[in-house]
């Protein structure tokens, strides 16, 4: 989602700014901007369009300067314009880049409407900035202090003083922010991949924490009874990974990170040598030998791979697991279990509705049993985890997730065969098995990305479509809903998602020759009624697209387009036959030309609710 760089130093730190939007880019945003501490006072270049846009603005105007913020932004309050775009200024002097949502900004507008203050965009960043300007006596920091202590809501700032050149400060309260330690100069970001290169030393704020910076210094303070009090914070040294903004050979970020699936998994399991519970902490045996039911709290794709994971560990360990969308779990009324380990699965581990939940479960609720599954070891969500499992996808670009989602697929089918084992349900003859399988699946999915070929003759079908219905059973509707999200996300063709045998309780009203129906069909116990669903649905002249397993018996046929993965992987079937649907969706969207990687009014990483 949206994205903050800031920088203080004794050099030009423009281009490092822009460079780090640049790296940001993959979470998605519709406006950007830059702003500058000169000697003649602030200055700023604005766009609503990509980063190289502003990069030229920023070299016409000689955009100079050594103490700078900048901001991709994802719209929420207020249309995606250059007078909403950030940074904001307060009288030319406070200047604001913000991520997150102020609650009471519309309290906050009134009052300072009522002194004087004019606004300009719709925003609720806005706030923030004149807020600073009606606390500013000649200290950032105690003004941007005095701010925040009027908010409400979620946020990550950072904010510069034309009456303070050399000074960054920033602040953060539900919103991750990191602050880098460099030599001569310091750096503020939203992510430390965009800062990558220009320091491997960072703290990450906890919340509620506000840091002044400087090009020598770092101070943090956070708020103790009301007093703002100085506190330290650890340094990690991290080395971020920015290599992967690169493209390669490839035309899209989304078609790069399909094809490293493979390798994304084999990381994944590097050094997973047995099933054993301490690959989930070091106190995992005692978490999970005591558990008596899982709770799965997660959202979009993730709420998916959790479905899934529903599945395996309800049939491979015995034990009950409940999958709940986390925006909504937080909000309702439900009845906590001490016994229950509450699992939450996010690929940024910085999601704000599940971040929110797990918090609702862990401290409203008193279920202090956590794990998290999640791709960013330094991420909010497990750092406030008892336990955690680190997938190993490297960073995705692509605002629809392919490898996050099959690496957490993987890490979950380790959970399961966990819990296998410890209540005596997995022998060792059968976790020998199970790992070799595991093994084999990076082969297995090199055999299933060379089906890409027949995939792009269905895309070219598809295309034309305005509607389409997927279909799954057992195992496989979790795929089925995930193979609907990803179409619908980069094409805009509707795409829904339905257990095959609910077909006959409404779905099936929508069949007729416009209506392509894509049906997973793995040899497993349910093929033959699988059948007879897809059967309904050419009796009233449904075209089906049907992914089989080899082994399946499913011909070509009249209305029956059929493509054959290799081979039927059993139980972790899932994880191949995703494959040819994310493709099928990307050869789609790229026939019709939409933006695959950064599809409209969406975000990569949902930082607020």
């Amino acid at each position: 989602m949206c994205g903050i760089v800031a920088a203080v130093s004794r050099r030009n730190i423009v281009p490092v700014l822009l460079e780090g939007l640049r790296r940001l880019e993959y979470r998605g945003y519709d406006s950007c901007g830059v702003a500058v501490a000169t000697e003649g006072g602030l200055r700023r270049a604005r766009s609503v369009a990509r980063v190289a846009e502003l990069k030229a603005q920023v070299e016409a105007q000689k955009l100079e300067a050594s103490t700078g913020i900048s901001h991709t932004r994802w719209a929420t309050h207020g249309a995606p314009e250059v007078a909403n775009a950030h940074p904001h200024f307060s009288h030319g002097t406070i200047g604001v880049v913000h991520n997150g949502i102020i609650e009471n900004y519309e309290e906050l507008r009134a009052q300072l409407a009522s002194k004087g203050y004019e606004f300009t965009s719709q925003t609720d960043t806005e706030v923030i900035a004149h807020l600073v300007h009606f606390h500013y006596s000649g200290s950032l920091l105690e003004a941007v202090e005095r701010t925040v202590s009027e908010l409400r809501g979620s946020y990550g700032i950072a904010v510069i003083a034309a009456g303070e050149p050399d000074t960054v400060v920033a602040a953060r309260q539900g919103s991750p922010l990191v602050v880098g330690l460099g030599e001569n100069e310091n750096f503020a970001a939203s992510d430390a991949m965009a800062i990558a290169g220009e320091t491997e030393r960072f703290v990450y704020l906890a919340e509620g924490d506000v840091a002044e910076i400087t090009p020598q210094t770092c101070r943090i303070f956070t708020r103790e009874e009301g007093v703002w009090t100085p506190v330290e914070r650890e340094v990690k040294v991290v080395h971020a990974y920015s290599g992967a903004v690169d493209l390669g050979p490839y035309r899209h970020y989304m078609q790069k990170e399909i094809f490293e699936q493979p390798r994304a998994i084999a990381d994944t399991l590097e050094g997973v040598n047995a099933v054993t519970p301490e690959l989930f902490g070091a106190d995992a045996e005692t978490v999970l030998r005591d558990t008596k039911r899982i709770l799965f709290l997660a959202c979009g794709t993730s709420y998916y791979a959790a479905l899934t994971a529903k599945y395996w560990i309800e049939a491979m360990a015995g034990l009950p697991v409940d999958v709940e969308i986390a925006s909504e779990y937080r909000y309702r009324a439900s009845v906590p279990d001490p016994d229950t380990l509450v699992v939450t699965v996010s690929q940024s581990g910085e999601t704000a509705d599940t971040l929110s939940a797990l918090r609702h479960a862990r401290d409203d609720l008193g279920m202090t049993k956590t794990l998290t599954i999640c791709n960013v070891a330094t991420s909010a969500m497990v750092n406030e985890s008892r336990l955690a499992y680190i997938t190993r996808a490297g960073v995705e670009i692509g605002v629809a997730s392919t490898k996050a989602f099959t690496t957490q697929l993987v890490a979950l089918y380790l959970l399961a065969l966990t819990f296998a084992k410890l209540r005596g349900r997995l022998s060792p003859a059968e976790e020998e098995a199970e790992l070799k399988s595991l093994r084999h699946v990076p082969t297995a999915l090199g055999a299933v990305l060379a089906l890409e070929p027949q995939v792009i003759d269905w895309a070219e079908r598809f295309a034309t479509k305005q509607h389409a219905l997927f279909l799954g059973r057992g195992l496989h509707y979790p795929i089925a809903l995930e193979g609907a999200l990803k179409l619908k996300e980069i094409s805009y063709i509707h795409a829904e998602a339905y257990p095959a045998g609910e077909l006959k309780h409404g779905p099936l009203a929508l069949v007729d020759k416009e209506m392509p129906v894509v049906t997973v069909a793995p040899n497993d116990r349910l093929l033959e009624k699988l059948k007879s669903n897809m059967q309904e649905v050419r009796a009233r002249g449904g075209e089906l697209y049907v992914f089989a397993d080899g082994d399946s018996r499913i011909e070509n046929a009249e209305g029956m387009h059929v493509i054959r993965l290799p081979e039927n992987y059993g139980k972790l079937s899932p994880v191949l036959h995703v494959v040819p649907l994310q493709l099928l969706a990307y050869h789609t969207a790229l026939t019709r030309g939409t933006d695959v990687d950064k599809p409209r009014n969406l975000a990569k990483s949902v930082t607020v609710e």
